[in-house]
């Protein structure tokens, strides 16, 4: 099992040791370490780790942040496998079929953001959805006009707008913490590129395959 465990802990020498160990201690094979943010003092890491045993996201949370210091924001399961390089794995595939650049993004997102699923929105109909995405989804408030973070019921939400297709590109994430300021500038730089490589607008659900 491959879980992702954001940590903010304070940034000095002998700090991402110290949450290593603690995540060795568990059983837990450190596969990448991504550093969201250094800013006063403090460090804001996320790491992808293999399981091979039994320990419980709650588990994890309690063992990591009885190390001094440091505070767990999130343990949830991820589908990023260190090592491959998805981002450009999908402009690839939106470069061979432009026409469905939107569709392959949105089944794209969920996987590269560490999310649950993904949809692309124009007002409130529903053009495109990956797997496990509602067919039918609303914003409670208008949506942005820039990349946002939003919280809707027990959801995370990245708000990625698409202007030159009138959609709104919605992701969520039903487990872990809100997403990062650094992911939603990630999603957003993909999203632009995506954009500029597809000028077709995509199938709406009713008639694309899911």
């Amino acid at each position: 099992m491959l879980l992702r465990v954001r940590v903010s802990l304070p940034d000095r020498p002998g700090g991402l040791g110290q949450v290593a160990r603690a995540l060795g201690a568990l059983g837990a094979d450190i596969l990448q370490v991504t550093v969201l943010e250094r800013e006063t003092g403090r460090a804001v890491d996320d790491f992808t780790v293999s399981w091979p045993g039994t320990a419980t996201a709650d588990e994890v949370r309690d063992r990591l942040s009885a190390v001094p210091g440091v505070r767990v924001e999130g343990a949830w399961p991820t589908k990023d496998m260190p090592g491959s390089a998805p981002d450009y794995d999908l402009l690839m595939h939106v470069a061979s079929e432009p026409s469905r650049g939107i569709a392959t993004l949105v089944d794209a997102l969920p996987g590269l953001c560490g999310a649950e699923w993904s949809l692309a929105l124009a007002g409130d109909v529903v053009r495109h959805a990956s797997v496990a995405a509602p067919t039918a989804f609303a914003l409670s408030e208008p949506p942005p006009l820039r990349a946002a973070t939003r919280a809707a019921d027990d959801l995370r939400l990245m708000l990625l707008p698409v202007a030159t297709h009138g959609l709104h590109v919605v992701v969520a994430r039903a487990e872990g913490p809100h997403f990062h300021r650094a992911e939603l500038e990630r999603a957003a730089r993909i999203v632009a590129v995506v954009s500029k490589l597809s000028p077709v607008l995509p199938t709406p659900i009713s008639e694309a395959s899911r």
